[in-house]
């Protein structure tokens, strides 16, 4: 079974990292990789997105589409990346969403056949 994983950012997290000493941010990072490393053969790809304020977001639930720029009007939460992955069943994406080392939300779905 194929799901995404999503890795949600909050401001609160973003501030943090960016808070870290370079030391301790490479550790940060280090943990991801390594969390990458112990998953690669579930793991079939895996993006990092550009950041929130790059985002573009097209509302259609007007008469008119409305275009605005970000990806909420005042979101708390961004998605900052993806795994795309191919597991036995929800459980094991869970097992693999409750080890994640980076951001404090995960949200999984699974995608279409």
């Amino acid at each position: 079974m194929k799901y995404v994983l999503m890795f949600v950012e909050t401001e609160q997290y973003a501030a943090e990292l960016e808070a870290m000493a370079p030391d301790d941010r490479d550790r940060a990072y280090a943990l991801v990789g390594r969390w990458m490393d112990e998953h690669a053969d579930k793991i079939r790809e895996h993006r990092k997105l550009m950041p929130a304020h790059t985002a573009t977001t097209v509302r259609l639930d007007r008469a008119t589409p409305v275009v605005t720029d970000g990806p909420f009007v005042e979101g708390k939460e961004v998605v900052s990346g993806f795994v795309e992955v191919d597991v036995a069943d929800l459980d094991e994406a869970l097992g693999m969403a409750r080890s994640w080392p980076g951001c404090p939300t995960v949200e999984i779905r699974p995608l279409e056949s």
